[in-house]
């Protein structure tokens, strides 16, 4: 065993570990910070695959911004335990019954890649997923819509703003 190998079974260890956190947490900011440990796994796993920008991109947009939201729509809902209305016994079974099923299907899938062992499925070399080609595309083959939707975005947060003044 590589250390390659080593590392994406400890990855994805921390990654199942920090989302049945996510799940099991009681507070919902705890769960929050669970999910964000989770999108650190998953960057984890595409530097690992050779995708250093979506690794970046992950932990930017993902880890950084949408997760900040969470947290400020949690502190305002101001979600409390005491107030959460109890399930009933058939919303329990049907949830039971989905996580079952969903269990049965990972294992015929684990079942099924079994037999596909001996084949190397692992990206060694190429440059799919580097910053350098990526841009390099994006300001040579697709520089008009780049430009469009920069233009789209700035007329978006210009709109934020002026809605926001109001």
């Amino acid at each position: 065993m590589n250390t390659l190998e080593i590392l994406f079974y400890a990855l994805s260890a921390f990654a199942v570990v920090s989302a049945i956190m996510v799940l099991v947490s009681k507070n919902p900011i705890h769960s929050v910070l669970w999910l964000i440990l989770v999108f650190f796994a998953i960057s984890g796993h595409y530097i690992l695959l050779n995708a250093q920008f979506l690794a970046i991109v992950n932990i930017i947009v993902y880890a950084g911004a949408i997760m900040v939201l969470f947290l400020f729509v949690i502190m305002l809902m101001n979600v409390k335990s005491d107030n959460e209305p109890q399930k009933k016994l058939l919303v329990k079974f049907i949830g039971v019954l989905s996580g079952g099923s969903l269990l049965t299907l990972l294992i015929a899938l684990v079942k099924q890649t079994v037999q596909l062992e001996g084949k190397q499925v692992l990206m060694k070399e190429g440059t799919i997923g580097l910053i350098h080609p990526l841009g390099k595309a994006l300001f040579s083959d697709y520089v008009v819509p780049f430009e469009i939707s920069s233009v789209l975005f700035l007329s978006a947060m210009v709109g934020a703003v002026i809605i926001g003044k109001k």
